[in-house]
């Protein structure tokens, strides 16, 4: 079934980071400023890898961890993986980077539209109340809830953070429209859930799944718009 098919949804639920904010431009920056202090360069990809593989690892072992723990064994092990000593406080400082990450330039005159529209949004976030606050201010107030991992006690792509999340809106799946960034999160808790997904592909590499297609595919925020009005789902 296409989008054509549904009615307009009540809520549009959105990932944060990569999606909204510039993740990965912000986590560069920060790791090619920390390697530099520690006397390394030209690692930086590999940094990401790696300390990709231990936070995605740590995330959906058993225990519940929150994010600002999750962050501070992925960069401790990352950092012993190069063979570089964690100094004190640079978790912390990771951290407080992610707050401060911007969103991307298309990002809030689209949630302005978006509201005007009469959707309510809400991010649904592999992260923790107090690092997320950050971010979500730099939104322009247009955002009308915010769920977390460390609310759900779950990460993505567990259903768990995703049926917290609908149970918390009061909605069905039928009545929700994800938009994301993240294939092996995202997309995959789409494909097993069954409820409707953008993605928002941004240039990032990542590959998409080879067993799903999301209901729509686009570069950048803004186009929702134009897919909307065609839809019907924008007031006259």
């Amino acid at each position: 079934m296409s989008l054509h098919d549904f009615s307009k949804p009540q809520w549009l639920t959105f990932d944060c980071y990569g999606t909204l904010i510039q993740w990965d431009e912000g986590l560069l920056d920060y790791v090619r400023t920390l390697l530099q202090q520690k006397g390394i360069i030209h690692r930086e990809a590999e940094f990401l890898r790696v300390y990709d593989e231990y936070e995605h690892r740590l995330e959906q072992q058993p225990s519940f961890m929150n994010f600002r723990q999750v962050t501070e064994q992925s960069l401790r092990s990352t950092l012993r993986e190069l063979e570089v000593s964690y100094e004190g406080g640079e978790a912390e400082a990771f951290v407080e980077r992610i707050g401060r990450m911007t969103p991307f330039a298309e990002v809030v005159p689209t949630l302005d539209w978006l509201k005007a529209q009469g959707f309510k949004l809400c991010i649904v976030s592999n992260t923790d109340d107090d690092i997320i606050a950050g971010n979500v201010a730099q939104l322009g107030g247009l955002i009308d809830r915010v769920i977390t991992a460390q609310q759900a006690q779950a990460y993505k792509p567990d259903p768990r953070l995703f049926d917290f999340a609908h149970e918390q809106l009061g909605v069905k799946r039928s009545q929700v429209l994800h938009i994301c960034a993240s294939p092996h999160l995202d997309l995959v808790a789409a494909r097993d859930m069954g409820f409707r997904c953008i993605w928002i592909d941004r240039g990032t590499k990542r590959m998409p799944l080879a067993d799903y297609k999301p209901d729509a595919v686009f570069p950048t925020l803004d186009p929702v718009c134009s897919l909307f009005e065609q839809l019907g789902w924008a007031r006259s």
